[in-house]
């Protein structure tokens, strides 16, 4: 499990590397489309109709992907001062938990987000022309990146290694 779990984690550091770059730039589009769209209503008197629709369907992106980096990097919300006052094998235990309920969500959000795409694709987003199933596509990646960095870090909690910026420091086991 060990040599799987690193020749593994360079695909997932690189996928983490692109979905934060996707993110970054998904922000800066969003903030030029919403300044356009800004200088068109008050300057020009004439307000583009495809700028909301499309910076909402970007910021719907960058959320997600941004979110899933930050399942791998550790750095989502949590209540670390129980975690921390535990002794060490009840913080294992408490990750482990916690991983595998992420790896539990992140899958059920791409199945049941599957489903809401299907079942809206045949609708049509009016100003954009899009099936309004693609709404639903960074909800499907980002349920499967939430899945996969979480799997990744509940693995490296069970065979006791200690993981910091893509790197392990050492094996406890």
């Amino acid at each position: 499990m060990w040599r799987f779990m690193q020749a593994v984690r360079p695909v997932l550091s690189w996928l983490s590397r692109v979905s934060l770059y996707i993110s970054g730039l998904g922000m800066v589009a969003m903030t030029i489309i919403v300044g356009w769209q800004v200088f068109a209503r008050y300057i020009l008197n004439d307000t583009p109709s495809w700028s909301e629709p499309l910076s909402l369907h970007l910021m719907s992106w960058f959320i997600i992907l941004g979110a899933a980096v930050g399942v791998r990097e550790s750095v989502h919300l949590g209540l670390d001062f129980v975690r921390h006052s535990a002794p060490p094998l009840v913080q294992r235990v408490m990750d482990l938990v916690s991983l595998g309920l992420i790896v539990l969500f992140g899958l059920s959000m791409t199945v049941y987000s599957t489903l809401l795409a299907a079942g809206t694709w045949t609708a049509t987003i009016p100003v954009l022309g899009w099936p309004g199933g693609v709404d639903f596509f960074p909800m499907i990646a980002g349920g499967v990146l939430f899945a996969l960095f979480a799997a990744e870090r509940f693995v490296d909690v069970l065979l006791g290694a200690e993981v910091a910026a893509d790197v392990v420091l050492q094996e406890t086991a």
